[in-house]
């Protein structure tokens, strides 16, 4: 299996028509040393693949924060092979699995970058630098679905070139590991930290990509989004003018988790269980033990089955990069005010919310229970009240006033809350606190059903992402294509998007005359806060930014009571 997704990453890489022995390869000139890149003919682009921007995490630096390179070099290496993807795990549903497809390792601190030909060392062009979605616990920057070739090659025809960045970071247990042991010795949050230091590589070596080191935007989707987001309130929200931009799909600053994340005592027990079973309790320094213990044995420990791993390690406030509860932030106006994108797709709760819930009185239960959401029990009845027993309120809204008893009597109803506070309250809060502050905000909401996920599923999570990525041809989705079959409508839409997500990446403004467009996307304003509305059936739309609006206000006005 790995042989042939290796073949697959070739080709959408344009690796596999590379330019003919004896071609100049492209070369940078980068702090540590020289590197050497690949070219494409395919795509007349330059890869520098599986670049390190840091040491690898392994030995006595596995669950540590990363430690910058420390090392140079005279001569050239090459760059042009994608690295292991980082330990990642879902395998127990193959379909939704990111990291099933590519080898992996703890040798994972690597970065890609991908340019134009034309571009040489001193071009100074805008730069994204892109950070993958999978929960925190899989994933990968060499995933074939965030193919940048594409945006590259259509940014530079309409005359707004940037240089693209992909990365990895640690996941899962590898990434997220927590507890009073990982607190006291510093070494939390491992993933974000990855990320952060990726960024002082790009800050420090991109120019001689051809890239501006001062106009460099993060862009992520889902747990990518929220590692944004995350960034944008970074150690307090201190600016280190990493980034002028960021760009949010289905994510952000407030994290979709309850209680279960809100520090590191949250996971002690996890932990605990964990140096039990791999024999490192009753020791001295049970983190040092986890360090020496084999790969193969712990990585066999933390792989689950079902879908998840067997430790849902997660980021969690830890009082240094991440200080506070996100809305608290929001709240306090702790965050770099740089313009954004922010925004979620209409049925997000088909890919969140519970399963054969029947009953009001089941549905309570699950809200406020040990195994539900933890959610105290006066709001729970709140929230029965806001999110009535009547499908007509419920998504996806093409049923009308259908149930779909098959997956619960009440799915339609728990699936429009899970969205709302999953997702689209997180969303909205953002943007509001953008206002308060007058920074850009471009907010929206995507509401169209690809090809290739059931129709029960609506406009779901991370549906968005093809369209935005201008990938037609649907590489890298093993099961179904997002565009076969559909109408001219849908191509149209994602000529537009992507061209607006390259016109901010450049601009700082999604509103080109390069973007074919029948709308003008606003900001959103403290006085007027709008959303586009993303449509492929009929013209996309702004909006006013009151849909769900009173189950959404409810949320975003407990938000410390849910403890994020």
């Amino acid at each position: 299996m790995l042989a042939i997704a290796t073949s697959y990453l070739a080709l959408w890489a344009g690796v596999a028509h590379a330019a003919p022995s004896g071609t100049c390869a492209p070369m940078a000139h980068v702090a540590n040393g020289t590197y050497t890149g690949v070219h494409s003919t395919s795509y007349n682009q330059d890869f520098f693949l599986g670049v390190p921007y840091a040491q690898q995490p392994v030995g006595n630096l596995r669950f540590k924060v990363p430690q910058s390179l420390n090392e140079s070099w005279s001569g050239a290496r090459d760059a042009k092979q994608y690295s292991d993807a980082c330990v990642g795990y879902g395998v127990g549903d193959i379909s939704k699995s990111d990291s099933i497809w590519y080898p992996n390792s703890e040798a994972c601190l690597t970065l890609n970058i991908v340019r134009d030909s034309t571009v040489k060392q001193g071009s100074k062009l805008p730069v994204a630098v892109w950070i993958h979605g999978g929960g925190f616990y899989m994933g990968s920057g060499r995933d074939e679905r965030y193919n940048m070739s594409t945006l590259v090659q259509n940014a530079h025809k309409i005359g707004k070139p940037f240089i693209a960045v992909t990365l990895n970071y640690r996941l899962s247990t590898w990434g997220f590991i927590g507890s009073s042991e990982i607190a006291g010795s510093g070494n939390t949050n491992l993933g974000l930290r990855d990320q952060r230091l990726a960024l002082h590589w790009v800050k420090e070596n991109i120019a001689a990509f051809g890239g501006d080191p001062e106009k460099v935007t993060i862009w992520g989707e889902s747990s990518g989004a929220m590692s944004v987001g995350y960034q944008l309130t970074a150690y307090g929200g201190r600016d280190d003018k990493l980034f002028r931009a960021g760009i949010m799909e289905s994510g952000g600053s407030i994290n979709p988790n309850f209680a279960q994340t809100a520090n590191v005592s949250s996971f002690q027990t996890m932990y605990d269980n964990l140096t039990a079973t791999v024999n490192c309790s009753g020791v001295a320094d049970t983190l040092q033990c986890l360090r020496e213990v084999p790969f193969d044995t712990l990585n066999s420990v933390l792989n689950g089955t079902g879908g998840l791993p067997a430790y849902g390690f997660l980021p969690v406030v830890d009082g240094d990069i991440l200080q506070k509860f996100g809305s608290v932030q929001l709240k306090n106006h702790e965050f770099v005010k740089v313009p954004i994108i922010s925004g979620t797709n209409t049925d997000e709760g088909t890919g969140f919310g519970p399963v054969g819930i029947n009953t009001t009185e089941q549905w309570y239960q699950y809200l406020t229970g040990p195994d539900g959401q933890h959610i105290p029990p006066p709001l729970a009845r709140r929230i029965l009240e806001l999110y009535p027993d009547d499908p007509s309120q419920g998504i996806p809204a093409y049923l009308g006033d259908q149930r779909v008893p098959e997956k619960g009597y009440e799915w339609r109803r728990t699936s429009a809350f899970a969205g709302d506070v999953t997702m689209h309250a997180n969303r909205r809060r953002q943007c509001e606190a953008w206002a308060e502050v007058s920074a850009p905000a471009y907010c929206y909401r995507f509401n169209v059903h690809p090809a290739d996920v059931p129709l029960l599923s609506g406009a779901t999570h991370f549906m968005e992402v093809a369209f935005v990525f201008n990938n037609i041809a649907g590489r890298g989705y093993h099961y179904g294509k997002p565009f076969a079959g559909v109408p001219q409508s849908y191509i149209d839409l994602s000529d537009m998007m992507s061209t607006m997500w390259i016109s901010f990446i450049h601009d700082l403004d999604p509103n080109s005359h390069a973007v074919k467009q029948d709308v003008h996307w606003e900001k959103y304003g403290e006085k007027k806060p709008v959303d586009l509305v993303f449509s492929a059936n009929v013209t996309s739309y702004m909006e006013p930014d009151t849909w769900r609006k009173d189950g959404i206000d409810f949320i975003n006005s407990i938000a410390r009571a849910l403890w994020r």
